[in-house]
């Protein structure tokens, strides 16, 4: 009970951080943010990042992948998921579905994991390389069972986004913040799980799960600007100054912390159903809860974009 009311606390605690980090990108005054700013500071990967190095992972048992998918971790894996992403993204840019945001984004993601993988970047190339198809065969899967009306075995936070998408009611940055969620805050923490927290030489994977953390900040200014030129024209037009991208990187942060801690529960009650069953239901409820909280913010919602479509009609590429 003790554990489960600390786990209680920690999520709660999550959801109030998002909320603070989204209302700060709202009142955050236009282009007056730089490296002396206060907030600019306080958001900082340099400060943020060597906390999040000093929380340590939990021991947690070496377990062999023997999943169906990318069994050697060869590198041909992450190729095949990027021809795959190219071919679902182009029938959706094509009819302008607002399912495009997420399916760009995701690509860009996958390509600059394949490139940091080529430069050696990762310390286990073939983790990595596991946990990248992996966790785009969850998201593939996703969405065939949404797109097939089997919508009883897609996860509430991926409703919660996929019919926002359906309903056009979110502006790009909303529609990329709730799919982010639910694909990160639901989806993850079970990959992890599923492909092993532990090499086979005790080590933890956590630094490699951490050092993706950086790549992803390069990554928002250019995709976000993508998305802008082809789908939103607002999508990169928050006008909150630098800070907008710190906020960005701070919740994903945030959350790629949640969903190591969360797949160490799951880990950890293997084979205990019954606190497995709990792990699982927090994991849903925390997921549903961040896509609620988003869907509260002014700057995602449909109003924020009026022109999207019309733009994306003449701009997708």
């Amino acid at each position: 009970m003790q554990l489960r009311s600390h786990r209680a606390r920690s999520l709660r605690g999550a959801a109030l951080a998002l909320v603070a980090a989204l209302s700060l990108s709202v009142a955050s005054p236009p282009a007056q943010a730089d490296d002396t700013d206060p907030l600019a500071q306080l958001l900082s990967p340099s400060l943020e990042d060597p906390i999040i190095s000093l929380l340590a992972a939990l021991p947690t048992p070496y377990r062999p992948y023997t999943g169906p998918i990318c069994v050697t971790g060869d590198p041909q894996c992450i190729v095949d998921v990027i021809a795959e992403m190219q071919d679902r993204l182009a029938p959706l840019a094509a009819s302008c579905s607002h399912d495009s945001i997420f399916a760009l984004a995701y690509l860009r993601v996958t390509q600059n994991v394949k490139a940091a993988a080529d430069n050696g970047y990762f310390s286990d190339r073939g983790w990595l390389t596991q946990i990248d198809a992996v966790f785009a065969q969850k998201y593939f899967d996703t969405m065939d069972a949404w797109n097939a009306g089997n919508t009883a075995v897609v996860p509430h936070a991926w409703r919660i986004a996929l019919t926002a998408s359906h309903d056009r009611t979110m502006s790009g940055l909303g529609d990329f913040m709730l799919n982010m969620n639910a694909h990160i805050n639901n989806d993850f923490p079970y990959v992890l799980e599923q492909v092993g927290l532990t090499a086979a030489d005790g080590s933890t994977h956590k630094p490699d799960h951490n050092a993706y953390n950086d790549r992803l900040d390069s990554l928002y200014h250019p995709v976000f600007d993508e998305e802008a030129a082809r789908f939103d024209p607002k999508f990169n037009k928050v006008d909150a100054g630098p800070v907008d991208e710190l906020v960005v990187s701070t919740i994903m942060r945030g959350w790629r912390e949640m969903v190591w801690r969360h797949a160490e529960a799951l880990a950890a009650t293997r084979g205990i159903p019954v606190l497995r069953k709990i792990v699982q239901k927090e994991i849903e409820e925390y997921a549903a809860t961040q896509a609620q909280l988003i869907k509260l913010v002014p700057i995602f919602l449909a109003s924020a974009s009026p022109d999207r479509d019309a733009w994306c009609a003449t701009h997708h590429g």
